[in-house]
């Protein structure tokens, strides 16, 4: 397993938090709710990606 693909997910992490606690604090819900969708989407197309290079070496190992 690629250890940077964990440092991309985990910086995503940090930064998201990190500005969801700012957004919070100066009184902007909606703002900070969009920071965390918009991370969760950023994370899930990184690990979408890594599957799908997956099921191309999966595919080309077993030549379907």
């Amino acid at each position: 397993m690629d250890i940077d693909l964990i440092f991309k997910i985990a910086a995503v992490g940090i930064i998201v938090s990190i500005l969801n606690q700012v957004l919070v604090r100066s009184g902007r819900e909606e703002q900070a709710t969009m920071t965390s969708l918009a991370g969760l989407v950023v994370v899930l197309m990184i690990v979408v990606q890594r599957i799908a290079e997956l099921f191309d070496l999966v595919k080309t190992l077993f030549r379907f």
